[in-house]
């Protein structure tokens, strides 16, 4: 833990100039800022030379490990050869028009067409100003609402935080009108009392159809759900999800967007989340492991029916009036290239160990749920949760001033772990380069932290 006391430490450095973000601000206050300087393979190290293993992949998006040669390779030789350019103006460079012909070749779609972003926030709040754009000019001007999730996360944008149905958005006014949120469909969660997983689906269906009757089909521009919810805690969806509730929304002629930012390349065991459900969208939202968090980056991936839809409706105006600046960088995406062959299609590709890493990581999710404080396990591929109660048997939480899982993790960072904190959840999502020891290693640290605390706060 960094010396909080010294003027000139980086604590108070980069308290005193930096505004934190998703931060527990009471953590910072006692504990202090952790700055880092580099990372090799699934570890990083701070300015004082301690060593953590980041059971988080950064931010989900570090899948290759924080030292992979190819990735920053390709970084280099880029930067060496046309650092820099834009999208705009019918101008862009050779690796962005690769990369538009590789994610549609690695998409569930026969054809299709690529909008580049910074970030997924940027992609799903494209997405949806794609929607409206199509919708207006085929002579729909009134179909805006977009259906999400309650606990969905899917950016910070004014748009995508409308979007994400977390209550914490209540703060800046959010969401903006038109925007609505189904139930969280998290059966251990959300399921009543006496009701089977059959019969809760059954009240999602349910709901999702009284939704659209109550709002009017002819003003619902699309419904946008991740695979797994990876924000909200990782929540796979209840069994049968995906095929009750597609079916309805297909019926209605309802766009579905699949937001793969967190399950997209790999991160499931399959090349996108909706493969794992069975499901083709209309279109994909991607971004994090899509440059193995080595370059900011996000895309919106058409399919051929609504690329085709938006192709017309911009072809009336003339223009897609609608980018940014650094929109298919020539870096980004040639780091993203890279990527896909490391991830996807070179010889001995990381999804291939996700799939091997899979069994140990799951089992070692489902033995921790065996503490009498851990109510629920979850987790698909290499993302899972623990899920803190203080009543195993009715499922009761710990009340939220003891900040349950922030004390957990900060206990794990204290034992050289680095693991999110999300609602009353431990959120692990490992790199896919991480050894099976390590994997152990990351299991016998995390039960550590939570023997350490479930006892601290029972004793």
């Amino acid at each position: 833990m960094p010396d909080t006391t010294l003027p000139n430490s980086w604590d108070a450095r980069a308290k005193g100039t930096s505004f934190f973000g998703f931060t527990d601000l009471p953590s910072i206050r006692d504990r202090g800022a952790i700055v880092l300087t580099h990372g090799q393979g699934s570890h990083v190290y701070d300015t004082d030379g301690n060593r953590y293993l980041d059971g988080n992949s950064g931010l989900w998006n570090m899948v290759a490990g924080f030292d992979h040669p190819g990735l920053t390779k390709a970084a280099q030789d880029q930067y060496a050869r046309f650092p820099g350019y834009h999208a705009f103006f019918g101008r862009m460079a050779d690796t962005t028009v690769q990369l538009s012909e590789t994610l549609v070749d690695l998409s569930p779609y026969d054809d299709g067409r690529v909008f580049y972003t910074n970030s997924g926030s940027e992609a799903n709040d494209t997405m949806v100003k794609m929607l409206w754009l199509l919708h207006a000019a085929e002579g729909n001007p009134n179909k805006r609402k977009v259906i999400t999730r309650t606990n969905a996360y899917h950016g910070v944008t004014a748009v995508s935080a409308s979007m994400t149905g977390k209550p914490y958005n209540a703060v800046f006014g959010l969401p903006l009108p038109g925007f609505l949120h189904l139930t969280c469909p998290h059966y251990w969660r959300e399921g009543r009392d006496g009701e089977s997983e059959a019969d809760f689906l059954a009240r999602l269906v349910d709901e999702l159809e009284a939704m659209i009757a109550l709002e009017g089909v002819d003003t619902i521009a699309g419904f946008f759900a991740e695979p797994v919810m990876g924000a909200g805690g990782v929540i796979p969806p209840v069994d049968g999800y995906f095929d009750a509730m597609l079916p309805v929304l297909r019926r209605h002629g309802i766009p579905v967007v699949s937001d793969e930012v967190i399950c997209g390349f790999g991160r499931t065991g399959n090349v996108w989340g909706c493969e794992e459900y069975g499901f083709v969208p209309d279109a994909i939202v991607a971004s994090k492991a899509m440059t193995a968090g080595y370059f900011p980056m996000g895309a919106v991936i058409l399919g051929d029916e609504l690329a085709d839809r938006l192709q017309r409706a911009t072809d009336a105006i003339e223009e897609f009036p609608h980018g940014f600046t650094a929109s298919g960088h020539p870096v980004g995406c040639a780091v993203a290239l890279k990527a896909a062959e490391v991830i996807l299609t070179g010889p001995d590709p990381l999804i291939d160990r996700v799939r091997a890493l899979t069994p140990r990581f799951q089992q070692g999710l489902k033995d921790l749920a065996d503490h009498p404080h851990i109510g629920e396990w979850r987790g698909v591929g290499l993302m899972g949760a623990l899920e803190a109660v203080k009543d195993k048997a009715t499922k009761t939480p710990w009340d939220g001033h003891l900040s349950v899982s922030e004390r957990i993790a900060n206990t794990c960072t204290d034992h050289g772990l680095i693991c999110r904190p999300l609602g009353q959840a431990i959120v692990l999502c490992p790199t896919f380069v991480m050894t099976d020891a390590e994997m152990d290693e990351m299991f016998t640290k995390l039960k550590a932290a939570l023997d350490q605390v479930f006892d601290g706060l029972t004793a």
